[in-house]
């Protein structure tokens, strides 16, 4: 299994929204002027509510990083929410 840690966006300040096992989009932002490897999580009716992370300093433990899933997915796909931590969401990423 392959996790990634989700970032919120700067509109969303915390993830109560969210829920275990809920399905979350992820698209790659090829324009995005910060950061390259940038993949956006989206939910249909929200739009993007934030990044996979893609620093040391933001990845949760020993999930993937933006830039280690870039070129696992292709422009877009899913994962599911499996934890919900302070500090962020983990997603499982689904092939």
């Amino acid at each position: 299994m392959d996790f990634c840690s989700i970032l919120h966006g700067l509109q969303i300040t915390e993830y109560s929204f969210l829920e275990k096992e809920m399905i979350v989009y992820l698209k790659k932002e090829k324009d995005n002027e910060y950061d390259k490897e940038a993949i956006s999580v989206n939910l249909p009716g929200l739009g993007k509510i934030g990044y996979v992370a893609n620093s040391p300093y933001t990845v949760l433990g020993e999930s993937y990083s933006a830039g280690r899933l870039y070129d696992k997915i292709s422009e877009e796909a899913s994962g599911k929410v499996r934890f919900i931590l302070d500090k962020g969401v983990i997603c499982e990423f689904i092939e």
